[in-house]
């Protein structure tokens, strides 16, 4: 009931931008540009975490991308899924350009949420946001898929407000691959979505999580959607 009333809402409330506040559209023209236009870039957070994967972000998490962020995962801005999507999307082809044109299929695995925060927002917004790009990667010639397969195997504690060595600790062994989901991955290029990265740590050990479960090599990626502006450029190859 709580996701039909906010798919419908739209219908019959006064839209308003959710980056700018810009009346009678969804999103506007600038706040896409905020999510996408920039290009996107190679993130690292300072400190950056030991067995972090090389992370791609389509934008920087202030202002406008903040807002549209935050409305579509809190207050269930469904909606906002396709264009957060379609920035991820570039986030993932910046992230594995040599992946999107062979013939080797491409999983998008996103970060998984906790069950609580799936229930008190009355959605799963990393998968939402992972489903959405596929499907633009998809419309592009790109043989790509989003497949759910990372879950947590113990509880966490709420990162914000926690250090980056904290949350390090917080989210060490919390990760599993669940059990036979590993043959879904077999023969296919992985790589990690998430709608924003932080400290990394998360990313750090949802990749731990995929190698023990594929014995993959360390040479994995990941994409977000948006990171610190404090992360950009730094240390840039």
């Amino acid at each position: 009931m709580r996701g039909w009333w906010r798919e419908i809402s739209g219908l019959v409330l006064p839209i308003a931008c959710s980056g700018c506040g810009r009346p009678r559209t969804p999103l506007c023209e600038e706040c896409v540009w905020q999510l996408a236009g920039r290009g996107p870039q190679r993130v690292r957070p300072c400190p950056e975490p030991a067995g972090l994967p090389v992370v791609f972000a389509a934008a920087r998490y202030e202002h406008a991308v903040r807002a549209v962020l935050l409305a579509h995962k809190e207050r269930g801005a469904l909606g906002l899924a396709r264009p957060v999507g379609a920035a991820l999307a570039g986030a993932v082809r910046a992230a594995v350009p040599e992946a999107l044109g062979g013939p080797e299929p491409l999983v998008l695995v996103p970060m998984p949420s906790a069950r609580r925060a799936v229930r008190a927002r009355g959605h799963d917004a990393a998968r939402r946001v992972a489903s959405a790009a596929a499907g633009v990667l998809r419309r592009s010639g790109a043989h790509a898929c989003a497949l759910p397969v990372l879950r947590q195997c113990r509880e966490v504690a709420d990162q914000s407000g926690l250090s980056a060595r904290r949350r390090l600790a917080n989210m060490a062994g919390a990760l599993e691959v669940a059990p036979g989901a590993e043959r879904l991955l077999e023969g296919r290029r992985a790589v990690l979505v998430d709608d924003l990265m932080t400290t990394g740590a998360s990313l750090v050990e949802a990749a731990r999580a995929l190698r023990v479960a594929t014995a993959g090599s360390a040479g994995m990626s990941a994409a977000v959607v948006a990171a610190p502006p404090l992360s950009f450029g730094v240390g840039r190859n």
